[in-house]
Order: structure tokens, then C-alpha cells, then sequence
């Protein structure tokens, strides 16, 4: 466990007037911020929860799954924290159906949460009519990272507007010496690459009609099955090096000019931020294939294990208002990488890689659901099992079609 120390944003507490009311509430929050961008972004949140007088006892565990395993695990053993990390998705509605959670409601209606949450927050966030979760950012997983000094090397002179470009880039920088593409090769990870692929090439309608399907057709399709073979011949621009490499290692060799392109959440961009590297300047970013492209919207939540104790009921509230306040939800989503999912926030001080999303969020048309908020979670890991055994073995695209058709009629 870590605690962090003060920062500037102690004059938060006088802002909100919570200094001196919250009396060292203290809570325990499980998170997996780990990587040098993410624990940057997380001080954010426990330096303004410290400057509203509260004392923060931070349970860092590296990796989402293992993170929520213990949240649960500690739950089922009656000793919950006071906070804990999900997903914008469907992880924790099992858990809120088994009364193991606190709503939020009292501090929602206070600071107005219905008038100043997106829409699509709104739905993974509000349960029965009430909030049981906390939402701190929007995050899209699937952007398009690259490097501009290995691009100009390459002799790329352009972002790719098609799937056609993409490869042209890549058999540029490949070409030239570096890696065409930076993948950590994880199961999460080359499922972010597919998704990417399936919805930004694909496009919007073919996505949602492979995650909504109950028959399996559309597996077979010559459509989806143009899909994967795009997505398997990614690999030959993977260095042999990509097996169970971290993201964020994956990240750094774009920071550091050894490959061209990564795809990745915009989580990435805390890494170019620790890096002290510019947006525009050192390195690019897009979304997909031109202004109108899909924009997927998930994101970070925080949940409130159930609990009888005023003073941690107290510490749940206060770490709500907090996080949710206008000055932390700007400072922790610059360094986060995501944006702010307020929209009465100063949005002027975001990079342009965050005003690119804050323009796609303007635009219903573009929206599109992440396949956890698609799917149930069995359903989702073994279409994940199926695009790691399609990328990592000889499997032929019609017998993977067939694969990816089975699981979506079960």
C-alpha cells in the first residue's frame, strides 16, 4: 500500500468547503493504475482527497482482472475497501443485484450528476433509477498512436483514411528500419487491435451487428471475414518480440522511435505525458478512418462496497465529490490520458488528441458502445479467446469464422 503526498490542488478543499468536515475519513481504494501515466493521474485524486481532509490508503494492484478479483474476493469475505475500480461495463451489475454495493445517490443529487453526465454514461452508471457507481473519465480504447519522426523517416506523409493506407504506411516504416506496429501480445491487448480493426475498417453497423448477433451469421459473412484476414496480416508488422509484453512498454517504443504505429486506448497518452513528449509535435493520434470515424466509449468507475459504518459511508461520499469536482476531473484527465466526463469543464486546457474526443462525444452519430457494455462477460472472454487463437496460431479465416459463429449463437 501507498499513500501520496500533498499537491497544489490543497486549495481544493477550501473551494468545496469540505476542509475540516471530512475529520481524516479515511478510505481504501483498490485500483490497477500502475504504469508512470496512470499513477501520475491517480495522485490527482488522492492529493485533492487528502486536501479535502480526508486520508487515502491506496491498494495498487497491476492488471484490471486481478484488481476486480480481489475487490470481489474481499467483499465475499466481509472485508471490503471503502472504494474500488470497474469498468464502464456490465463487471459490477451482478454485484449491485446482490445489494453488495452503496448507491451514491445522496452525493449525485447534491452535485447534480443527471444535468452534467454524458448520456452514455448515464446508462452503465444508473442502476433502477439509482447511481451505484461513479464514473471518473470516458475513454476510447481504440486509437491509433504514432510516432511523427519515424512516420517522416518512413516517408509517411499523412494519417491513413483507410485500411489500403494503413498497410501502405506500414510497409513504409517497415522498409525503413523500425517496427511498423508496437503490440503487446496479451489476450486483452490483441482484442483491442481486432475491435479496432473490426469497427474503425469494418464499420459501425458490422461491429454492432457482430456483438448483437444470436445467430452467428454474420461470422460468416465475406464482410467479417475480410475483417479477419486484415487483422491476421497485422501480424507480419509485430516484432517477434510482442508476446506477453505490457502496453505500456509497447507504448515506449513509440516514445522512443523504435516503431511507427501502436493501437491502444487513450490511456496511452499518459505515457507520452511522462515522457514530457507534445501532442502534435512528437507524436500523432486519430481515432480511426476520418473525421466521421466510430468513436467506442467506455471508462473508469468507481464502486462503494456495502457497508453500515457512518464514517466510511462519509469517506464514500467524499471521495465521490471529489473525484467529481471540476478542477481534479480536469488535472486527473490531462495526465489520464481520457476526458473528463463532466460537460461544464473547462475543456480548453485538453490536448488535441482529448479535443478530438471531446468532438466525436458531441456527435450521437459516431457513438458506439464497447464490447463490454455489449456482451456478457462469458460471452466476451470467449470471443476474446477466439481472436488470441486466431492471431497466435496457422487457424485459416473460414475456420476461424466458424469458431467466432458458434460462440455467438451460444
Amino acid at each position: 500500500m501507498r499513500t501520496f503526498k500533498h499537491s497544489t490542488l490543497a486549495v481544493l478543499a477550501a473551494s468545496m468547503g469540505l476542509a475540516g468536515s471530512a475529520m481524516a475519513q479515511t478510505a481504501e481504494v483498490i485500483h490497477w493504475w500502475t504504469s508512470g501515466g496512470e499513477s501520475a493521474a491517480v495522485q490527482e485524486l488522492a492529493a485533492a482527497y487528502k486536501a479535502a481532509g480526508g486520508t487515502w490508503v491506496d491498494t495498487a494492484i497491476a492488471g484490471g482482472d486481478n484488481a476486480r478479483n480481489t475487490t470481489l474476493n474481499r467483499i465475499a469475505g466481509g472485508k471490503p475497501p471503502t472504494v474500488a475500480q470497474f469498468n464502464t461495463s456490465k463487471q459490477y451489475h451482478e454485484v449491485v443485484a446482490e445489494g453488495l454495493l452503496n448507491d451514491i445517490d445522496a452525493v449525485a443529487v447534491k452535485e447534480g450528476w443527471d444535468k452534467i453526465f454524458p448520456e452514455p454514461l448515464k446508462k452503465f452508471v444508473k442502476i433502477n433509477g439509482k447511481y451505484f457507481a461513479m464514473p471518473v473519465n470516458i475513454h476510447n480504447p481504440s486509437w491509433f498512436w504514432y510516432s511523427k519522426a519515424v512516420l517522416a523517416k518512413a516517408g509517411v506523409t499523412a494519417e491513413p483514411q483507410s485500411m489500403e493506407q494503413f498497410f501502405a504506411a506500414l510497409d513504409k516504416i517497415k522498409a525503413s528500419g523500425a517496427i511498423p506496429l508496437a503490440l503487446g501480445g496479451q489476450t486483452w491487448q490483441e482484442g483491442i487491435l481486432f475491435n479496432a480493426i473490426l469497427h474503425t475498417a469494418g464499420g459501425a453497423d458490422l461491429y454492432r451487428k457482430f456483438y448483437a448477433s444470436t445467430d452467428g451469421a454474420v461470422a460468416t459473412s465475406a464482410e467479417f471475414k475480410k475483417i479477419l484476414s486484415d487483422f491476421k496480416r497485422l501480424k507480419g508488422y509485430v516484432d517477434a518480440g510482442s508476446p506477453n509484453r505490457d502496453w505500456n512498454v509497447a507504448t515506449a517504443m513509440v516514445i522512443s522511435n523504435k516503431a511507427g504505429f501502436q493501437v491502444m486506448g487513450d490511456w496511452a497518452k499518459g505515457e507520452f505525458a511522462v515522457a514530457k513528449q507534445t501532442a502534435g509535435k512528437d507524436f500523432g493520434c486519430f481515432p480511426g478512418w476520418g473525421a466521421k470515424a466510430p468513436y467506442m466509449i467506455e471508462g473508469d468507475v468507481f464502486v462503494f462496497p456495502k457497508t453500515k459504518d457512518a464514517n466510511a459511508i462519509k469517506a464514500q461520499q467524499l471521495f465521490a465529490t471529489v473525484a467529481t469536482s471540476p478542477a481534479v476531473q480536469v488535472a486527473f484527465n490531462a495526465k489520464k490520458g481520457s476526458i473528463p466526463i463532466r460537460t461544464d469543464v473547462d475543456m480548453g486546457k485538453l490536448d488535441i488528441c482529448s479535443q478530438q474526443g471531446v468532438t466525436a462525444l458531441k456527435d450521437p452519430a459516431r457513438h458506439l458502445a464497447s464490447p463490454n457494455q455489449s456482451v456478457a462477460p462469458e460471452k466476451k472472454g470467449q470471443i476474446d479467446d477466439a481472436i488470441t487463437k486466431f492471431w497466435n496460431t496457422d487457424q485459416s479465416v473460414d475456420d476461424a469464422a466458424k469458431a467466432f459463429a458458434a460462440i455467438l449463437k451460444g
